[in-house]
């Protein structure tokens, strides 16, 4: 009995101090969550003001004569439309209203002819229009333009029409309910549009161009880091607890989740004001760039892998090729940190974007690599057949001791790969040998120094001679979106400060600079 009260105590105690610190956890989660983003805080008392104002068409006597039950509907249509972008209130409220009218006509032209009829067929004809329509219209939801531009405003249509058209049967004066729906709908719709464009107004275009600034950003901080860790000298083991707090997982993990954010807010982009009158601003070309900026991405996240893999090269011998790799690592960060600032200021970047440092940090890692041949090709030319015939008698032996048969000590290499071989037509004993050999060899190739020291630095360096060949790409991708959207041109006195912390243009001062680091 004693246990059980102490146990009941402790869970009382425990649910105690949970309920004492939940306040508190509330406090700071909701803090936190307005502190990231003040916009979220602008939208939500943006919502409750649109939701007081149109609550007023049922909270006034006057409004609510002249409107009656439906007023209710303008209520629904601010909660349903008002979204978090301008774009997005757009695209749903002029589907919501495109909709209603086209689903009202339809229902009082097939009203209109049911009347003409007896009561028997005007129930057989409502109900064959209500399954034709139906079945019309969801089919024309699978058609690709129509499923990313006006899926919502087709259901709001099938609703809306079976709606009308089936409460037309019981209702006499249907043409006024329709008509008081349709009014309270386009009131709460116009509430939602003149709350999104016109108080503090949050574009999708203008998320979708500083994402794509950040993402550029988050790419060039990335790859200096990881090439950093790789040649630093402590030891750094990232568990995966630990990934999601990684500077190097966290620049990338943002490129490659972006896909589906890239193509809905350029969606809801195209839907806005157009933001220069000499050209049409090309959202779509954003989402080209987020494509190629992932497949830029997808060697920095092999990068980052060469630094988790099991085989390693040691760090003496990667200090042979620290200062040519930190220096492309700096070039590509800088080139990539000039397209993020062009981007950002709607300018062109500079033609000289690619350096000679570039090229002469690639020429000096070349002549690094070559200076070593013997780390790289070895120098011991039996080595394979060595290598084989150890793991060959090793198998053997272990083998046989299985079987409980004394083994005789291995004299030479050769004498076991020669005894290998005459029992190799057994077939259970080369199904046996098989199993154990593999691992063997792999061991034995792991622990061959002449091969495998710099074997990872091969895959390590071969990568980041990838990002280069794929920074010609982003580069590509960039100069397009700039012709595309007319970015003012590049002038000399344009000086971009290259900082991985802080980058910004400065223009006023007419000074060519970069960070120390970047160089």
């Amino acid at each position: 009995m004693a246990t059980v009260e102490e146990n009941l105590k402790k869970k009382f105690h425990v649910l105690a101090e949970k309920a004492k610190r939940f306040p508190g956890f509330v406090w700071q989660s909701t803090w936190k969550l307005g502190r990231e983003d003040p916009r979220r805080v602008i939208h939500a008392l943006k919502v409750g003001f649109s939701l007081t104002l149109v609550s007023l068409l049922y909270l006034l006597e006057p409004l609510f004569e002249g409107i009656g039950q439906s007023a209710i509907w303008a209520v629904m249509t601010v909660v349903v439309v008002l979204e978090f972008t301008a774009g997005a209130t757009l695209c749903k409220g002029l589907n919501r209203g495109l909709g209603t009218l086209l689903a009202g006509l339809l229902a009082f032209a097939i009203e209109y002819i049911a009347q003409e009829t007896g009561h028997v067929f005007r129930a057989i004809f409502i109900g064959a229009a209500v399954c034709v329509i139906g079945a019309a219209a969801t089919y024309i939801r699978f058609f690709p333009y129509v499923k990313k531009n006006y899926d919502y405003g087709v259901v709001i249509f099938l609703l809306t029409f079976n709606l009308i058209t089936v409460s037309s049967f019981r209702v006499t004066n249907v043409l006024k309910i329709a008509h008081e729906r349709f009014y309270t709908i386009a009131i709460g719709c116009g509430v939602c549009l003149l709350m999104s464009i016109l108080v503090f107004p949050i574009w999708s275009g203008e998320d979708l161009h500083n994402s794509t600034v950040s993402k550029l950003e988050g790419l060039a901080k990335s790859i200096e880091a990881c090439v950093n860790e790789y040649f630093s000298d402590a030891e750094k083991k990232v568990t995966q607890d630990k990934l999601s707090d990684d500077p190097i997982y966290k620049g990338y993990k943002k490129v490659l989740d972006s896909k589906s954010q890239d193509e809905t807010l350029a969606l809801h982009a195209s839907w806005e004001p157009r933001h220069s009158r000499n050209c049409k601003y090309p959202w779509q070309q954003y989402v080209k760039l987020g494509a190629v900026l992932r497949h830029f991405s997808y060697t920095i996240v092999a990068l980052h892998g060469c630094l988790q893999t099991e085989i390693q090269t040691p760090r003496s011998c990667r200090a042979l090729f620290k200062d040519p790799c930190i220096r492309v690592a700096g070039e590509v960060s800088k080139a990539l940190m000039e397209l993020a600032n062009s981007i950002r200021n709607h300018r062109h970047c500079s033609p000289e974007i690619l350096s000679d440092h570039l090229h002469e940090a690639l020429q000096d890692l070349n002549k690094a690599i070559k200076s070593q041949p013997r780390l790289f090709l070895g120098s011991n030319s039996n080595q394979a057949t060595n290598m084989l015939a150890v793991a060959a008698a090793h198998a053997r032996q272990k083998q046989e001791k299985d079987r409980g048969v004394s083994l005789s000590s291995v004299k030479t290499d050769s004498c076991a790969l020669l005894e290998w071989k005459t029992k190799r037509n057994d077939q259970q004993s080369r199904e046996a040998e098989r199993k154990v050999l593999r691992p063997q060899l792999s061991k034995i190739a792991i622990t061959s120094l002449e091969f495998s020291e710099a074997l990872p630095f091969a895959a390590f360096a071969s990568l980041l001679v990838e990002t280069v060949a794929r920074l010609d790409n982003v580069i590509e991708e960039v100069e397009e979106l700039g012709r595309v959207a007319c970015f003012k041109e590049f002038k000399p006195g344009d000086e971009v400060i290259v900082n991985c912390e802080t980058p910004k243009v400065n223009v006023a001062q007419n000074h060519v600079s970069s960070s120390d680091g970047a160089e």
